[in-house]
This record gives C-alpha cells, sequence and structure tokens, in this order.
C-alpha cells in the first residue's frame, strides 16, 4: 500500500497569491496536453504514489436514465479509517470544516479509499480550453471577453478565474434534474423537498457556442419547479445567469401560486435564502457556488494535497434510500467515500463597504475537474459557522464532472442540508433540447396556469 500520509513540508501550498491578469502566453499553453492535461491539471501522480496519473475515462453509457457506477473503483477497499482519535495525523490534508466535524462528534469518521483520477472531457472542450487559455481575459471580478466553450481560465492567474472555470464547465448541452433535498434536524429526523431543474448550458455548448464578451453575455439558463411538499408545490424560480456586476450578473424571476403571476426576483442573489431551504441554502450556494464575484476580493493561494469527498457511488445508488443518508448531527458516513487529491485552494474576503453573512470563505477545487469539492465559511467574527462538501464524481455519458450530493453542516444549529439527491427519483436526462424562449417568463406563466 502507497502511503497516504507525506511530510507536513511537502504539503505546503505550491503557489503564492498572484494578482488578476489577462491570458497566458503561448509557451505556458503549450504545457496543455503535455504535462498538463487538457484542462490545466498535473499529468503526474504525487512522488510516493498516493495520487496516481491523471487516467481519462472512456465515453459510455447512455445520456438518460443513468445512474453513474464503476464496478472497478466501488470494489476498492478503504485504506484508512480518519476518527477523532486520529485526526491529527492528518490534519494537513483535511479541511477546517472536516476537522471541526471530526473534533466534535465521535461518531463522524471519513473511509479514504484508493484515488482515481478518470475525469474527462469532450475533444470540442479541449481544443476551445487551449484557445481561450491566449485569449480569454477576465476585467475585474465578473466581466469575461473573448471565452468561448472551453474552460476559460485553465492555468488560472487568480482566485476569480479559478471560480469562473467551475462556473463555466461543461455539463452537457441541456439537461433536467430530479433534485432532491434534505433539512436534516439534530436527531436524523428529516424533511424532504422534491424540485424538477431544467437547465441550458448556454455558454458551454458545443452544438452552438457563444463569445462572452463583457455584461449581459448569458452563459446559463435555469428553472427550478417545486413538487412537494404541498404548501411550496407550484414555486417556481427562473434565472438567466450572466457575465457582470450588480443586476447585470443576474436576471431572476419568480412564480407563487399565492400569488398567481410572475414577478422579477432581484433578491434571488447572494445571502438571501433560496425558496424551500428554510434558511439552509443561500442562494449564491446552489451548485456550492454560484452568482457574481463582486463583493469579495478573491486570492488564489496555490496548490494542496487534500482528502476529498470523491467517487460517491454508494451515496447515489438508486439502492440507497434517502432514510439510509440521514444521520443524527451528520450524512451516514459509512457510505461516503472520500480520495486524495489535488486542489486548488481559493480564498474569498468581503470587500470593504460589502455585506454578506460570510466575511470569509476557503474553496476547494478539484484539479481535475474543476469542481469545487468543499467550502469552509466564516461569520463576520471570524468564526467557522458552515462547511459546504460536494461529493465530486464522474459522468461517463457526457464526459464531465460535478457534486452530487452536496451537503452543508451548520455547526450553530446542529441542522445539515442535503441537495442534489436523486437516489429514489429519476437520474439526469441529458436529451433535452430546449428552445431558447422556453427560459422565458410567459412561459412559466403559462406553464403555472394551464
Amino acid at each position: 500500500m502507497k502511503p497516504i500520509l507525506a511530510p507536513l513540508a511537502a504539503l505546503a501550498l505550491l503557489l503564492s497569491a498572484v494578482p488578476a491578469a489577462a491570458r497566458v502566453t503561448d509557451k505556458e499553453a503549450a504545457q496543455l496536453g503535455g504535462t498538463l492535461t487538457p484542462v490545466g491539471a498535473e499529468k503526474a501522480g504525487n512522488k510516493d504514489g498516493s495520487i496516481p496519473p491523471w487516467t481519462p475515462g472512456k465515453q459510455r453509457g447512455s445520456l438518460s436514465g443513468e445512474f453513474y457506477t464503476d464496478p472497478a473503483v466501488e470494489a476498492d477497499k478503504p485504506l484508512l479509517t480518519i476518527t477523532r482519535a486520529n485526526m491529527a495525523q492528518y490534519a494537513p490534508r483535511l479541511s477546517e470544516g472536516h476537522l471541526k466535524l471530526l473534533a466534535t462528534h465521535d461518531s463522524y469518521k471519513l473511509l479514504v479509499y484508493p484515488s482515481h483520477r478518470h475525469s474527462a472531457w469532450p475533444e470540442p472542450i479541449y481544443a476551445a480550453t487551449r484557445e481561450n487559455a491566449v485569449r480569454c481575459e477576465l476585467r475585474g471580478t465578473d466581466e469575461l471577453y473573448g471565452c468561448r466553450l472551453g474552460f476559460p481560465f485553465p492555468i488560472p492567474k487568480s482566485g476569480a478565474e479559478a471560480i469562473w472555470n467551475h462556473k463555466l464547465k461543461w455539463r452537457g448541452e441541456s439537461v433536467t434534474r430530479y433534485n432532491n433535498q434534505m433539512i436534516v434536524q439534530p436527531n436524523g429526523q428529516f424533511q424532504l423537498t422534491k424540485i424538477i431543474e431544467d437547465v441550458r448550458f448556454v455558454y458551454a455548448s458545443i452544438r452552438n457556442p457563444v463569445t462572452l464578451e463583457g455584461g449581459q453575455s448569458d452563459y446559463l439558463h435555469y428553472m427550478a419547479r417545486t413538487t412537494a411538499p404541498p404548501r411550496l408545490s407550484g414555486t417556481t424560480i427562473l434565472v438567466h445567469d450572466k457575465v457582470g456586476t450588480g443586476s447585470e450578473g443576474r436576471a431572476a424571476w419568480l412564480y407563487t401560486p399565492t400569488l398567481k403571476r410572475v414577478r422579477r426576483a432581484p433578491t434571488v442573489c447572494c445571502d438571501n435564502p433560496a425558496e424551500g431551504t428554510d434558511g439552509n441554502q443561500f442562494y449564491d450556494q446552489v451548485d456550492m457556488y454560484n452568482g457574481v464575484l463582486e463583493r469579495y476580493n478573491w486570492k488564489l493561494v496555490g496548490k494542496r494535497e487534500m482528502i476529498l469527498p470523491y467517487d460517491p457511488f454508494r451515496l447515489i445508488s438508486p439502492k440507497t434510500r434517502f432514510a439510509d443518508l440521514a444521520r443524527p448531527k451528520h450524512l451516514n458516513q459509512d457510505l461516503a467515500r472520500y480520495e486524495l487529491h489535488r486542489v486548488w485552494v481559493v480564498e474569498a474576503e468581503l470587500r470593504a463597504g460589502e455585506t454578506h453573512a460570510f466575511k470569509k470563505r476557503r474553496f476547494y477545487l478539484d484539479e481535475d475537474g474543476w469542481a469545487i469539492a468543499m467550502i469552509d465559511n466564516y461569520d463576520n467574527r471570524g468564526q467557522l459557522v458552515q462547511f459546504q462538501e460536494g461529493h465530486i464524481g464522474f459522468g461517463y455519458n457526457i464526459l464531465a464532472t460535478s457534486a452530487a450530493p452536496e451537503v452543508i453542516y451548520h455547526f450553530g444549529s446542529g441542522r445539515y442540508f442535503v441537495t442534489t439527491l436523486f437516489n429514489e427519483d429519476k437520474p439526469y436526462d441529458f436529451t433535452q433540447d430546449y428552445r431558447p424562449d422556453y427560459f422565458s417568463a410567459a412561459t412559466v406563466q403559462k406553464r403555472a396556469t394551464r
């Protein structure tokens, strides 16, 4: 067995903070597909072999009706178990959130398995990413120019650039997602909300790619319809996400059965509680992080080897019921899987004059897929008050990496919130081909009242 714990010195951050910069040189871009994967990760494993070389997966499976599975990975046995008793030994490779969960709950543990690096993307994404490396430019935190289809910043120079890689990653052309959400009380009891989400990825579309050219350029259209519980059924949220700041960065509408009409919803933003979550998730915590970046100063801290939630086949299996997941204080950790991977560390500090429930956020992005795996959230006193955990999985059917489920731990109340669950529902349907006018206020009104 390869050792999974390296000396603390080897875990020092590899890059110091760097200011925002435009584009990379041709020499830097030439590393893509060479020493780096086509989207910017290091191809090689680490020195002791506990992180393997990149071995991209091959496309297989159906675009609809497909529950993700990988029998070879699922057959792995844990290498080790991290508990409160031995957490200090592994602390350099743990987030503050995981350390707090381990220190607080005797029942909490991390089962660490062999690491796998199968993340891969369609060839057009690779080609577009190579072009973006020397063409795409970020002005400020939210104005992108010259970016088309692929990851905008495969060799990031700033924290904001790394976050934009997460926001603009390829996830198929369009999708219908059956999203079940659990609010779990400290005693393990939970209430369930059921949502159907339709998404059109305007920017990351191989069929109809667009070039982002500053404010008002759409990159994603989203519609969410709540179907349960009855008191929320029929509530619909429509979002047009754009590059740009303030109101330019997002246009949103809300339909509620009580009003029976669609209205503009500027509050679908930032640290306002998301509909149907009873305050357990802010709007900018959907998909781990979304929306404008302008309220924060973003720092690219560097790269680090860390233990991440990864390959969550048991968590999302149709054999696993929602009741199997919910446990007092935390998710059922017998079903969760963790692996050692390299991450980009990004810190966001609230700007002077801006307001948000979180003064500081620390993001950990998987280097292979640019998906946010973990976030430590600190309040205005500097206390760690929330921890977000996104269980990273690879979809062989569409060649994309994203997080499901996502968990938000609330350290003050002892509650936790779980979203993007589909075990007892239908898997994602990537065969959709939505017309642009489907994501309009008129369509929402018509569907809601017919």
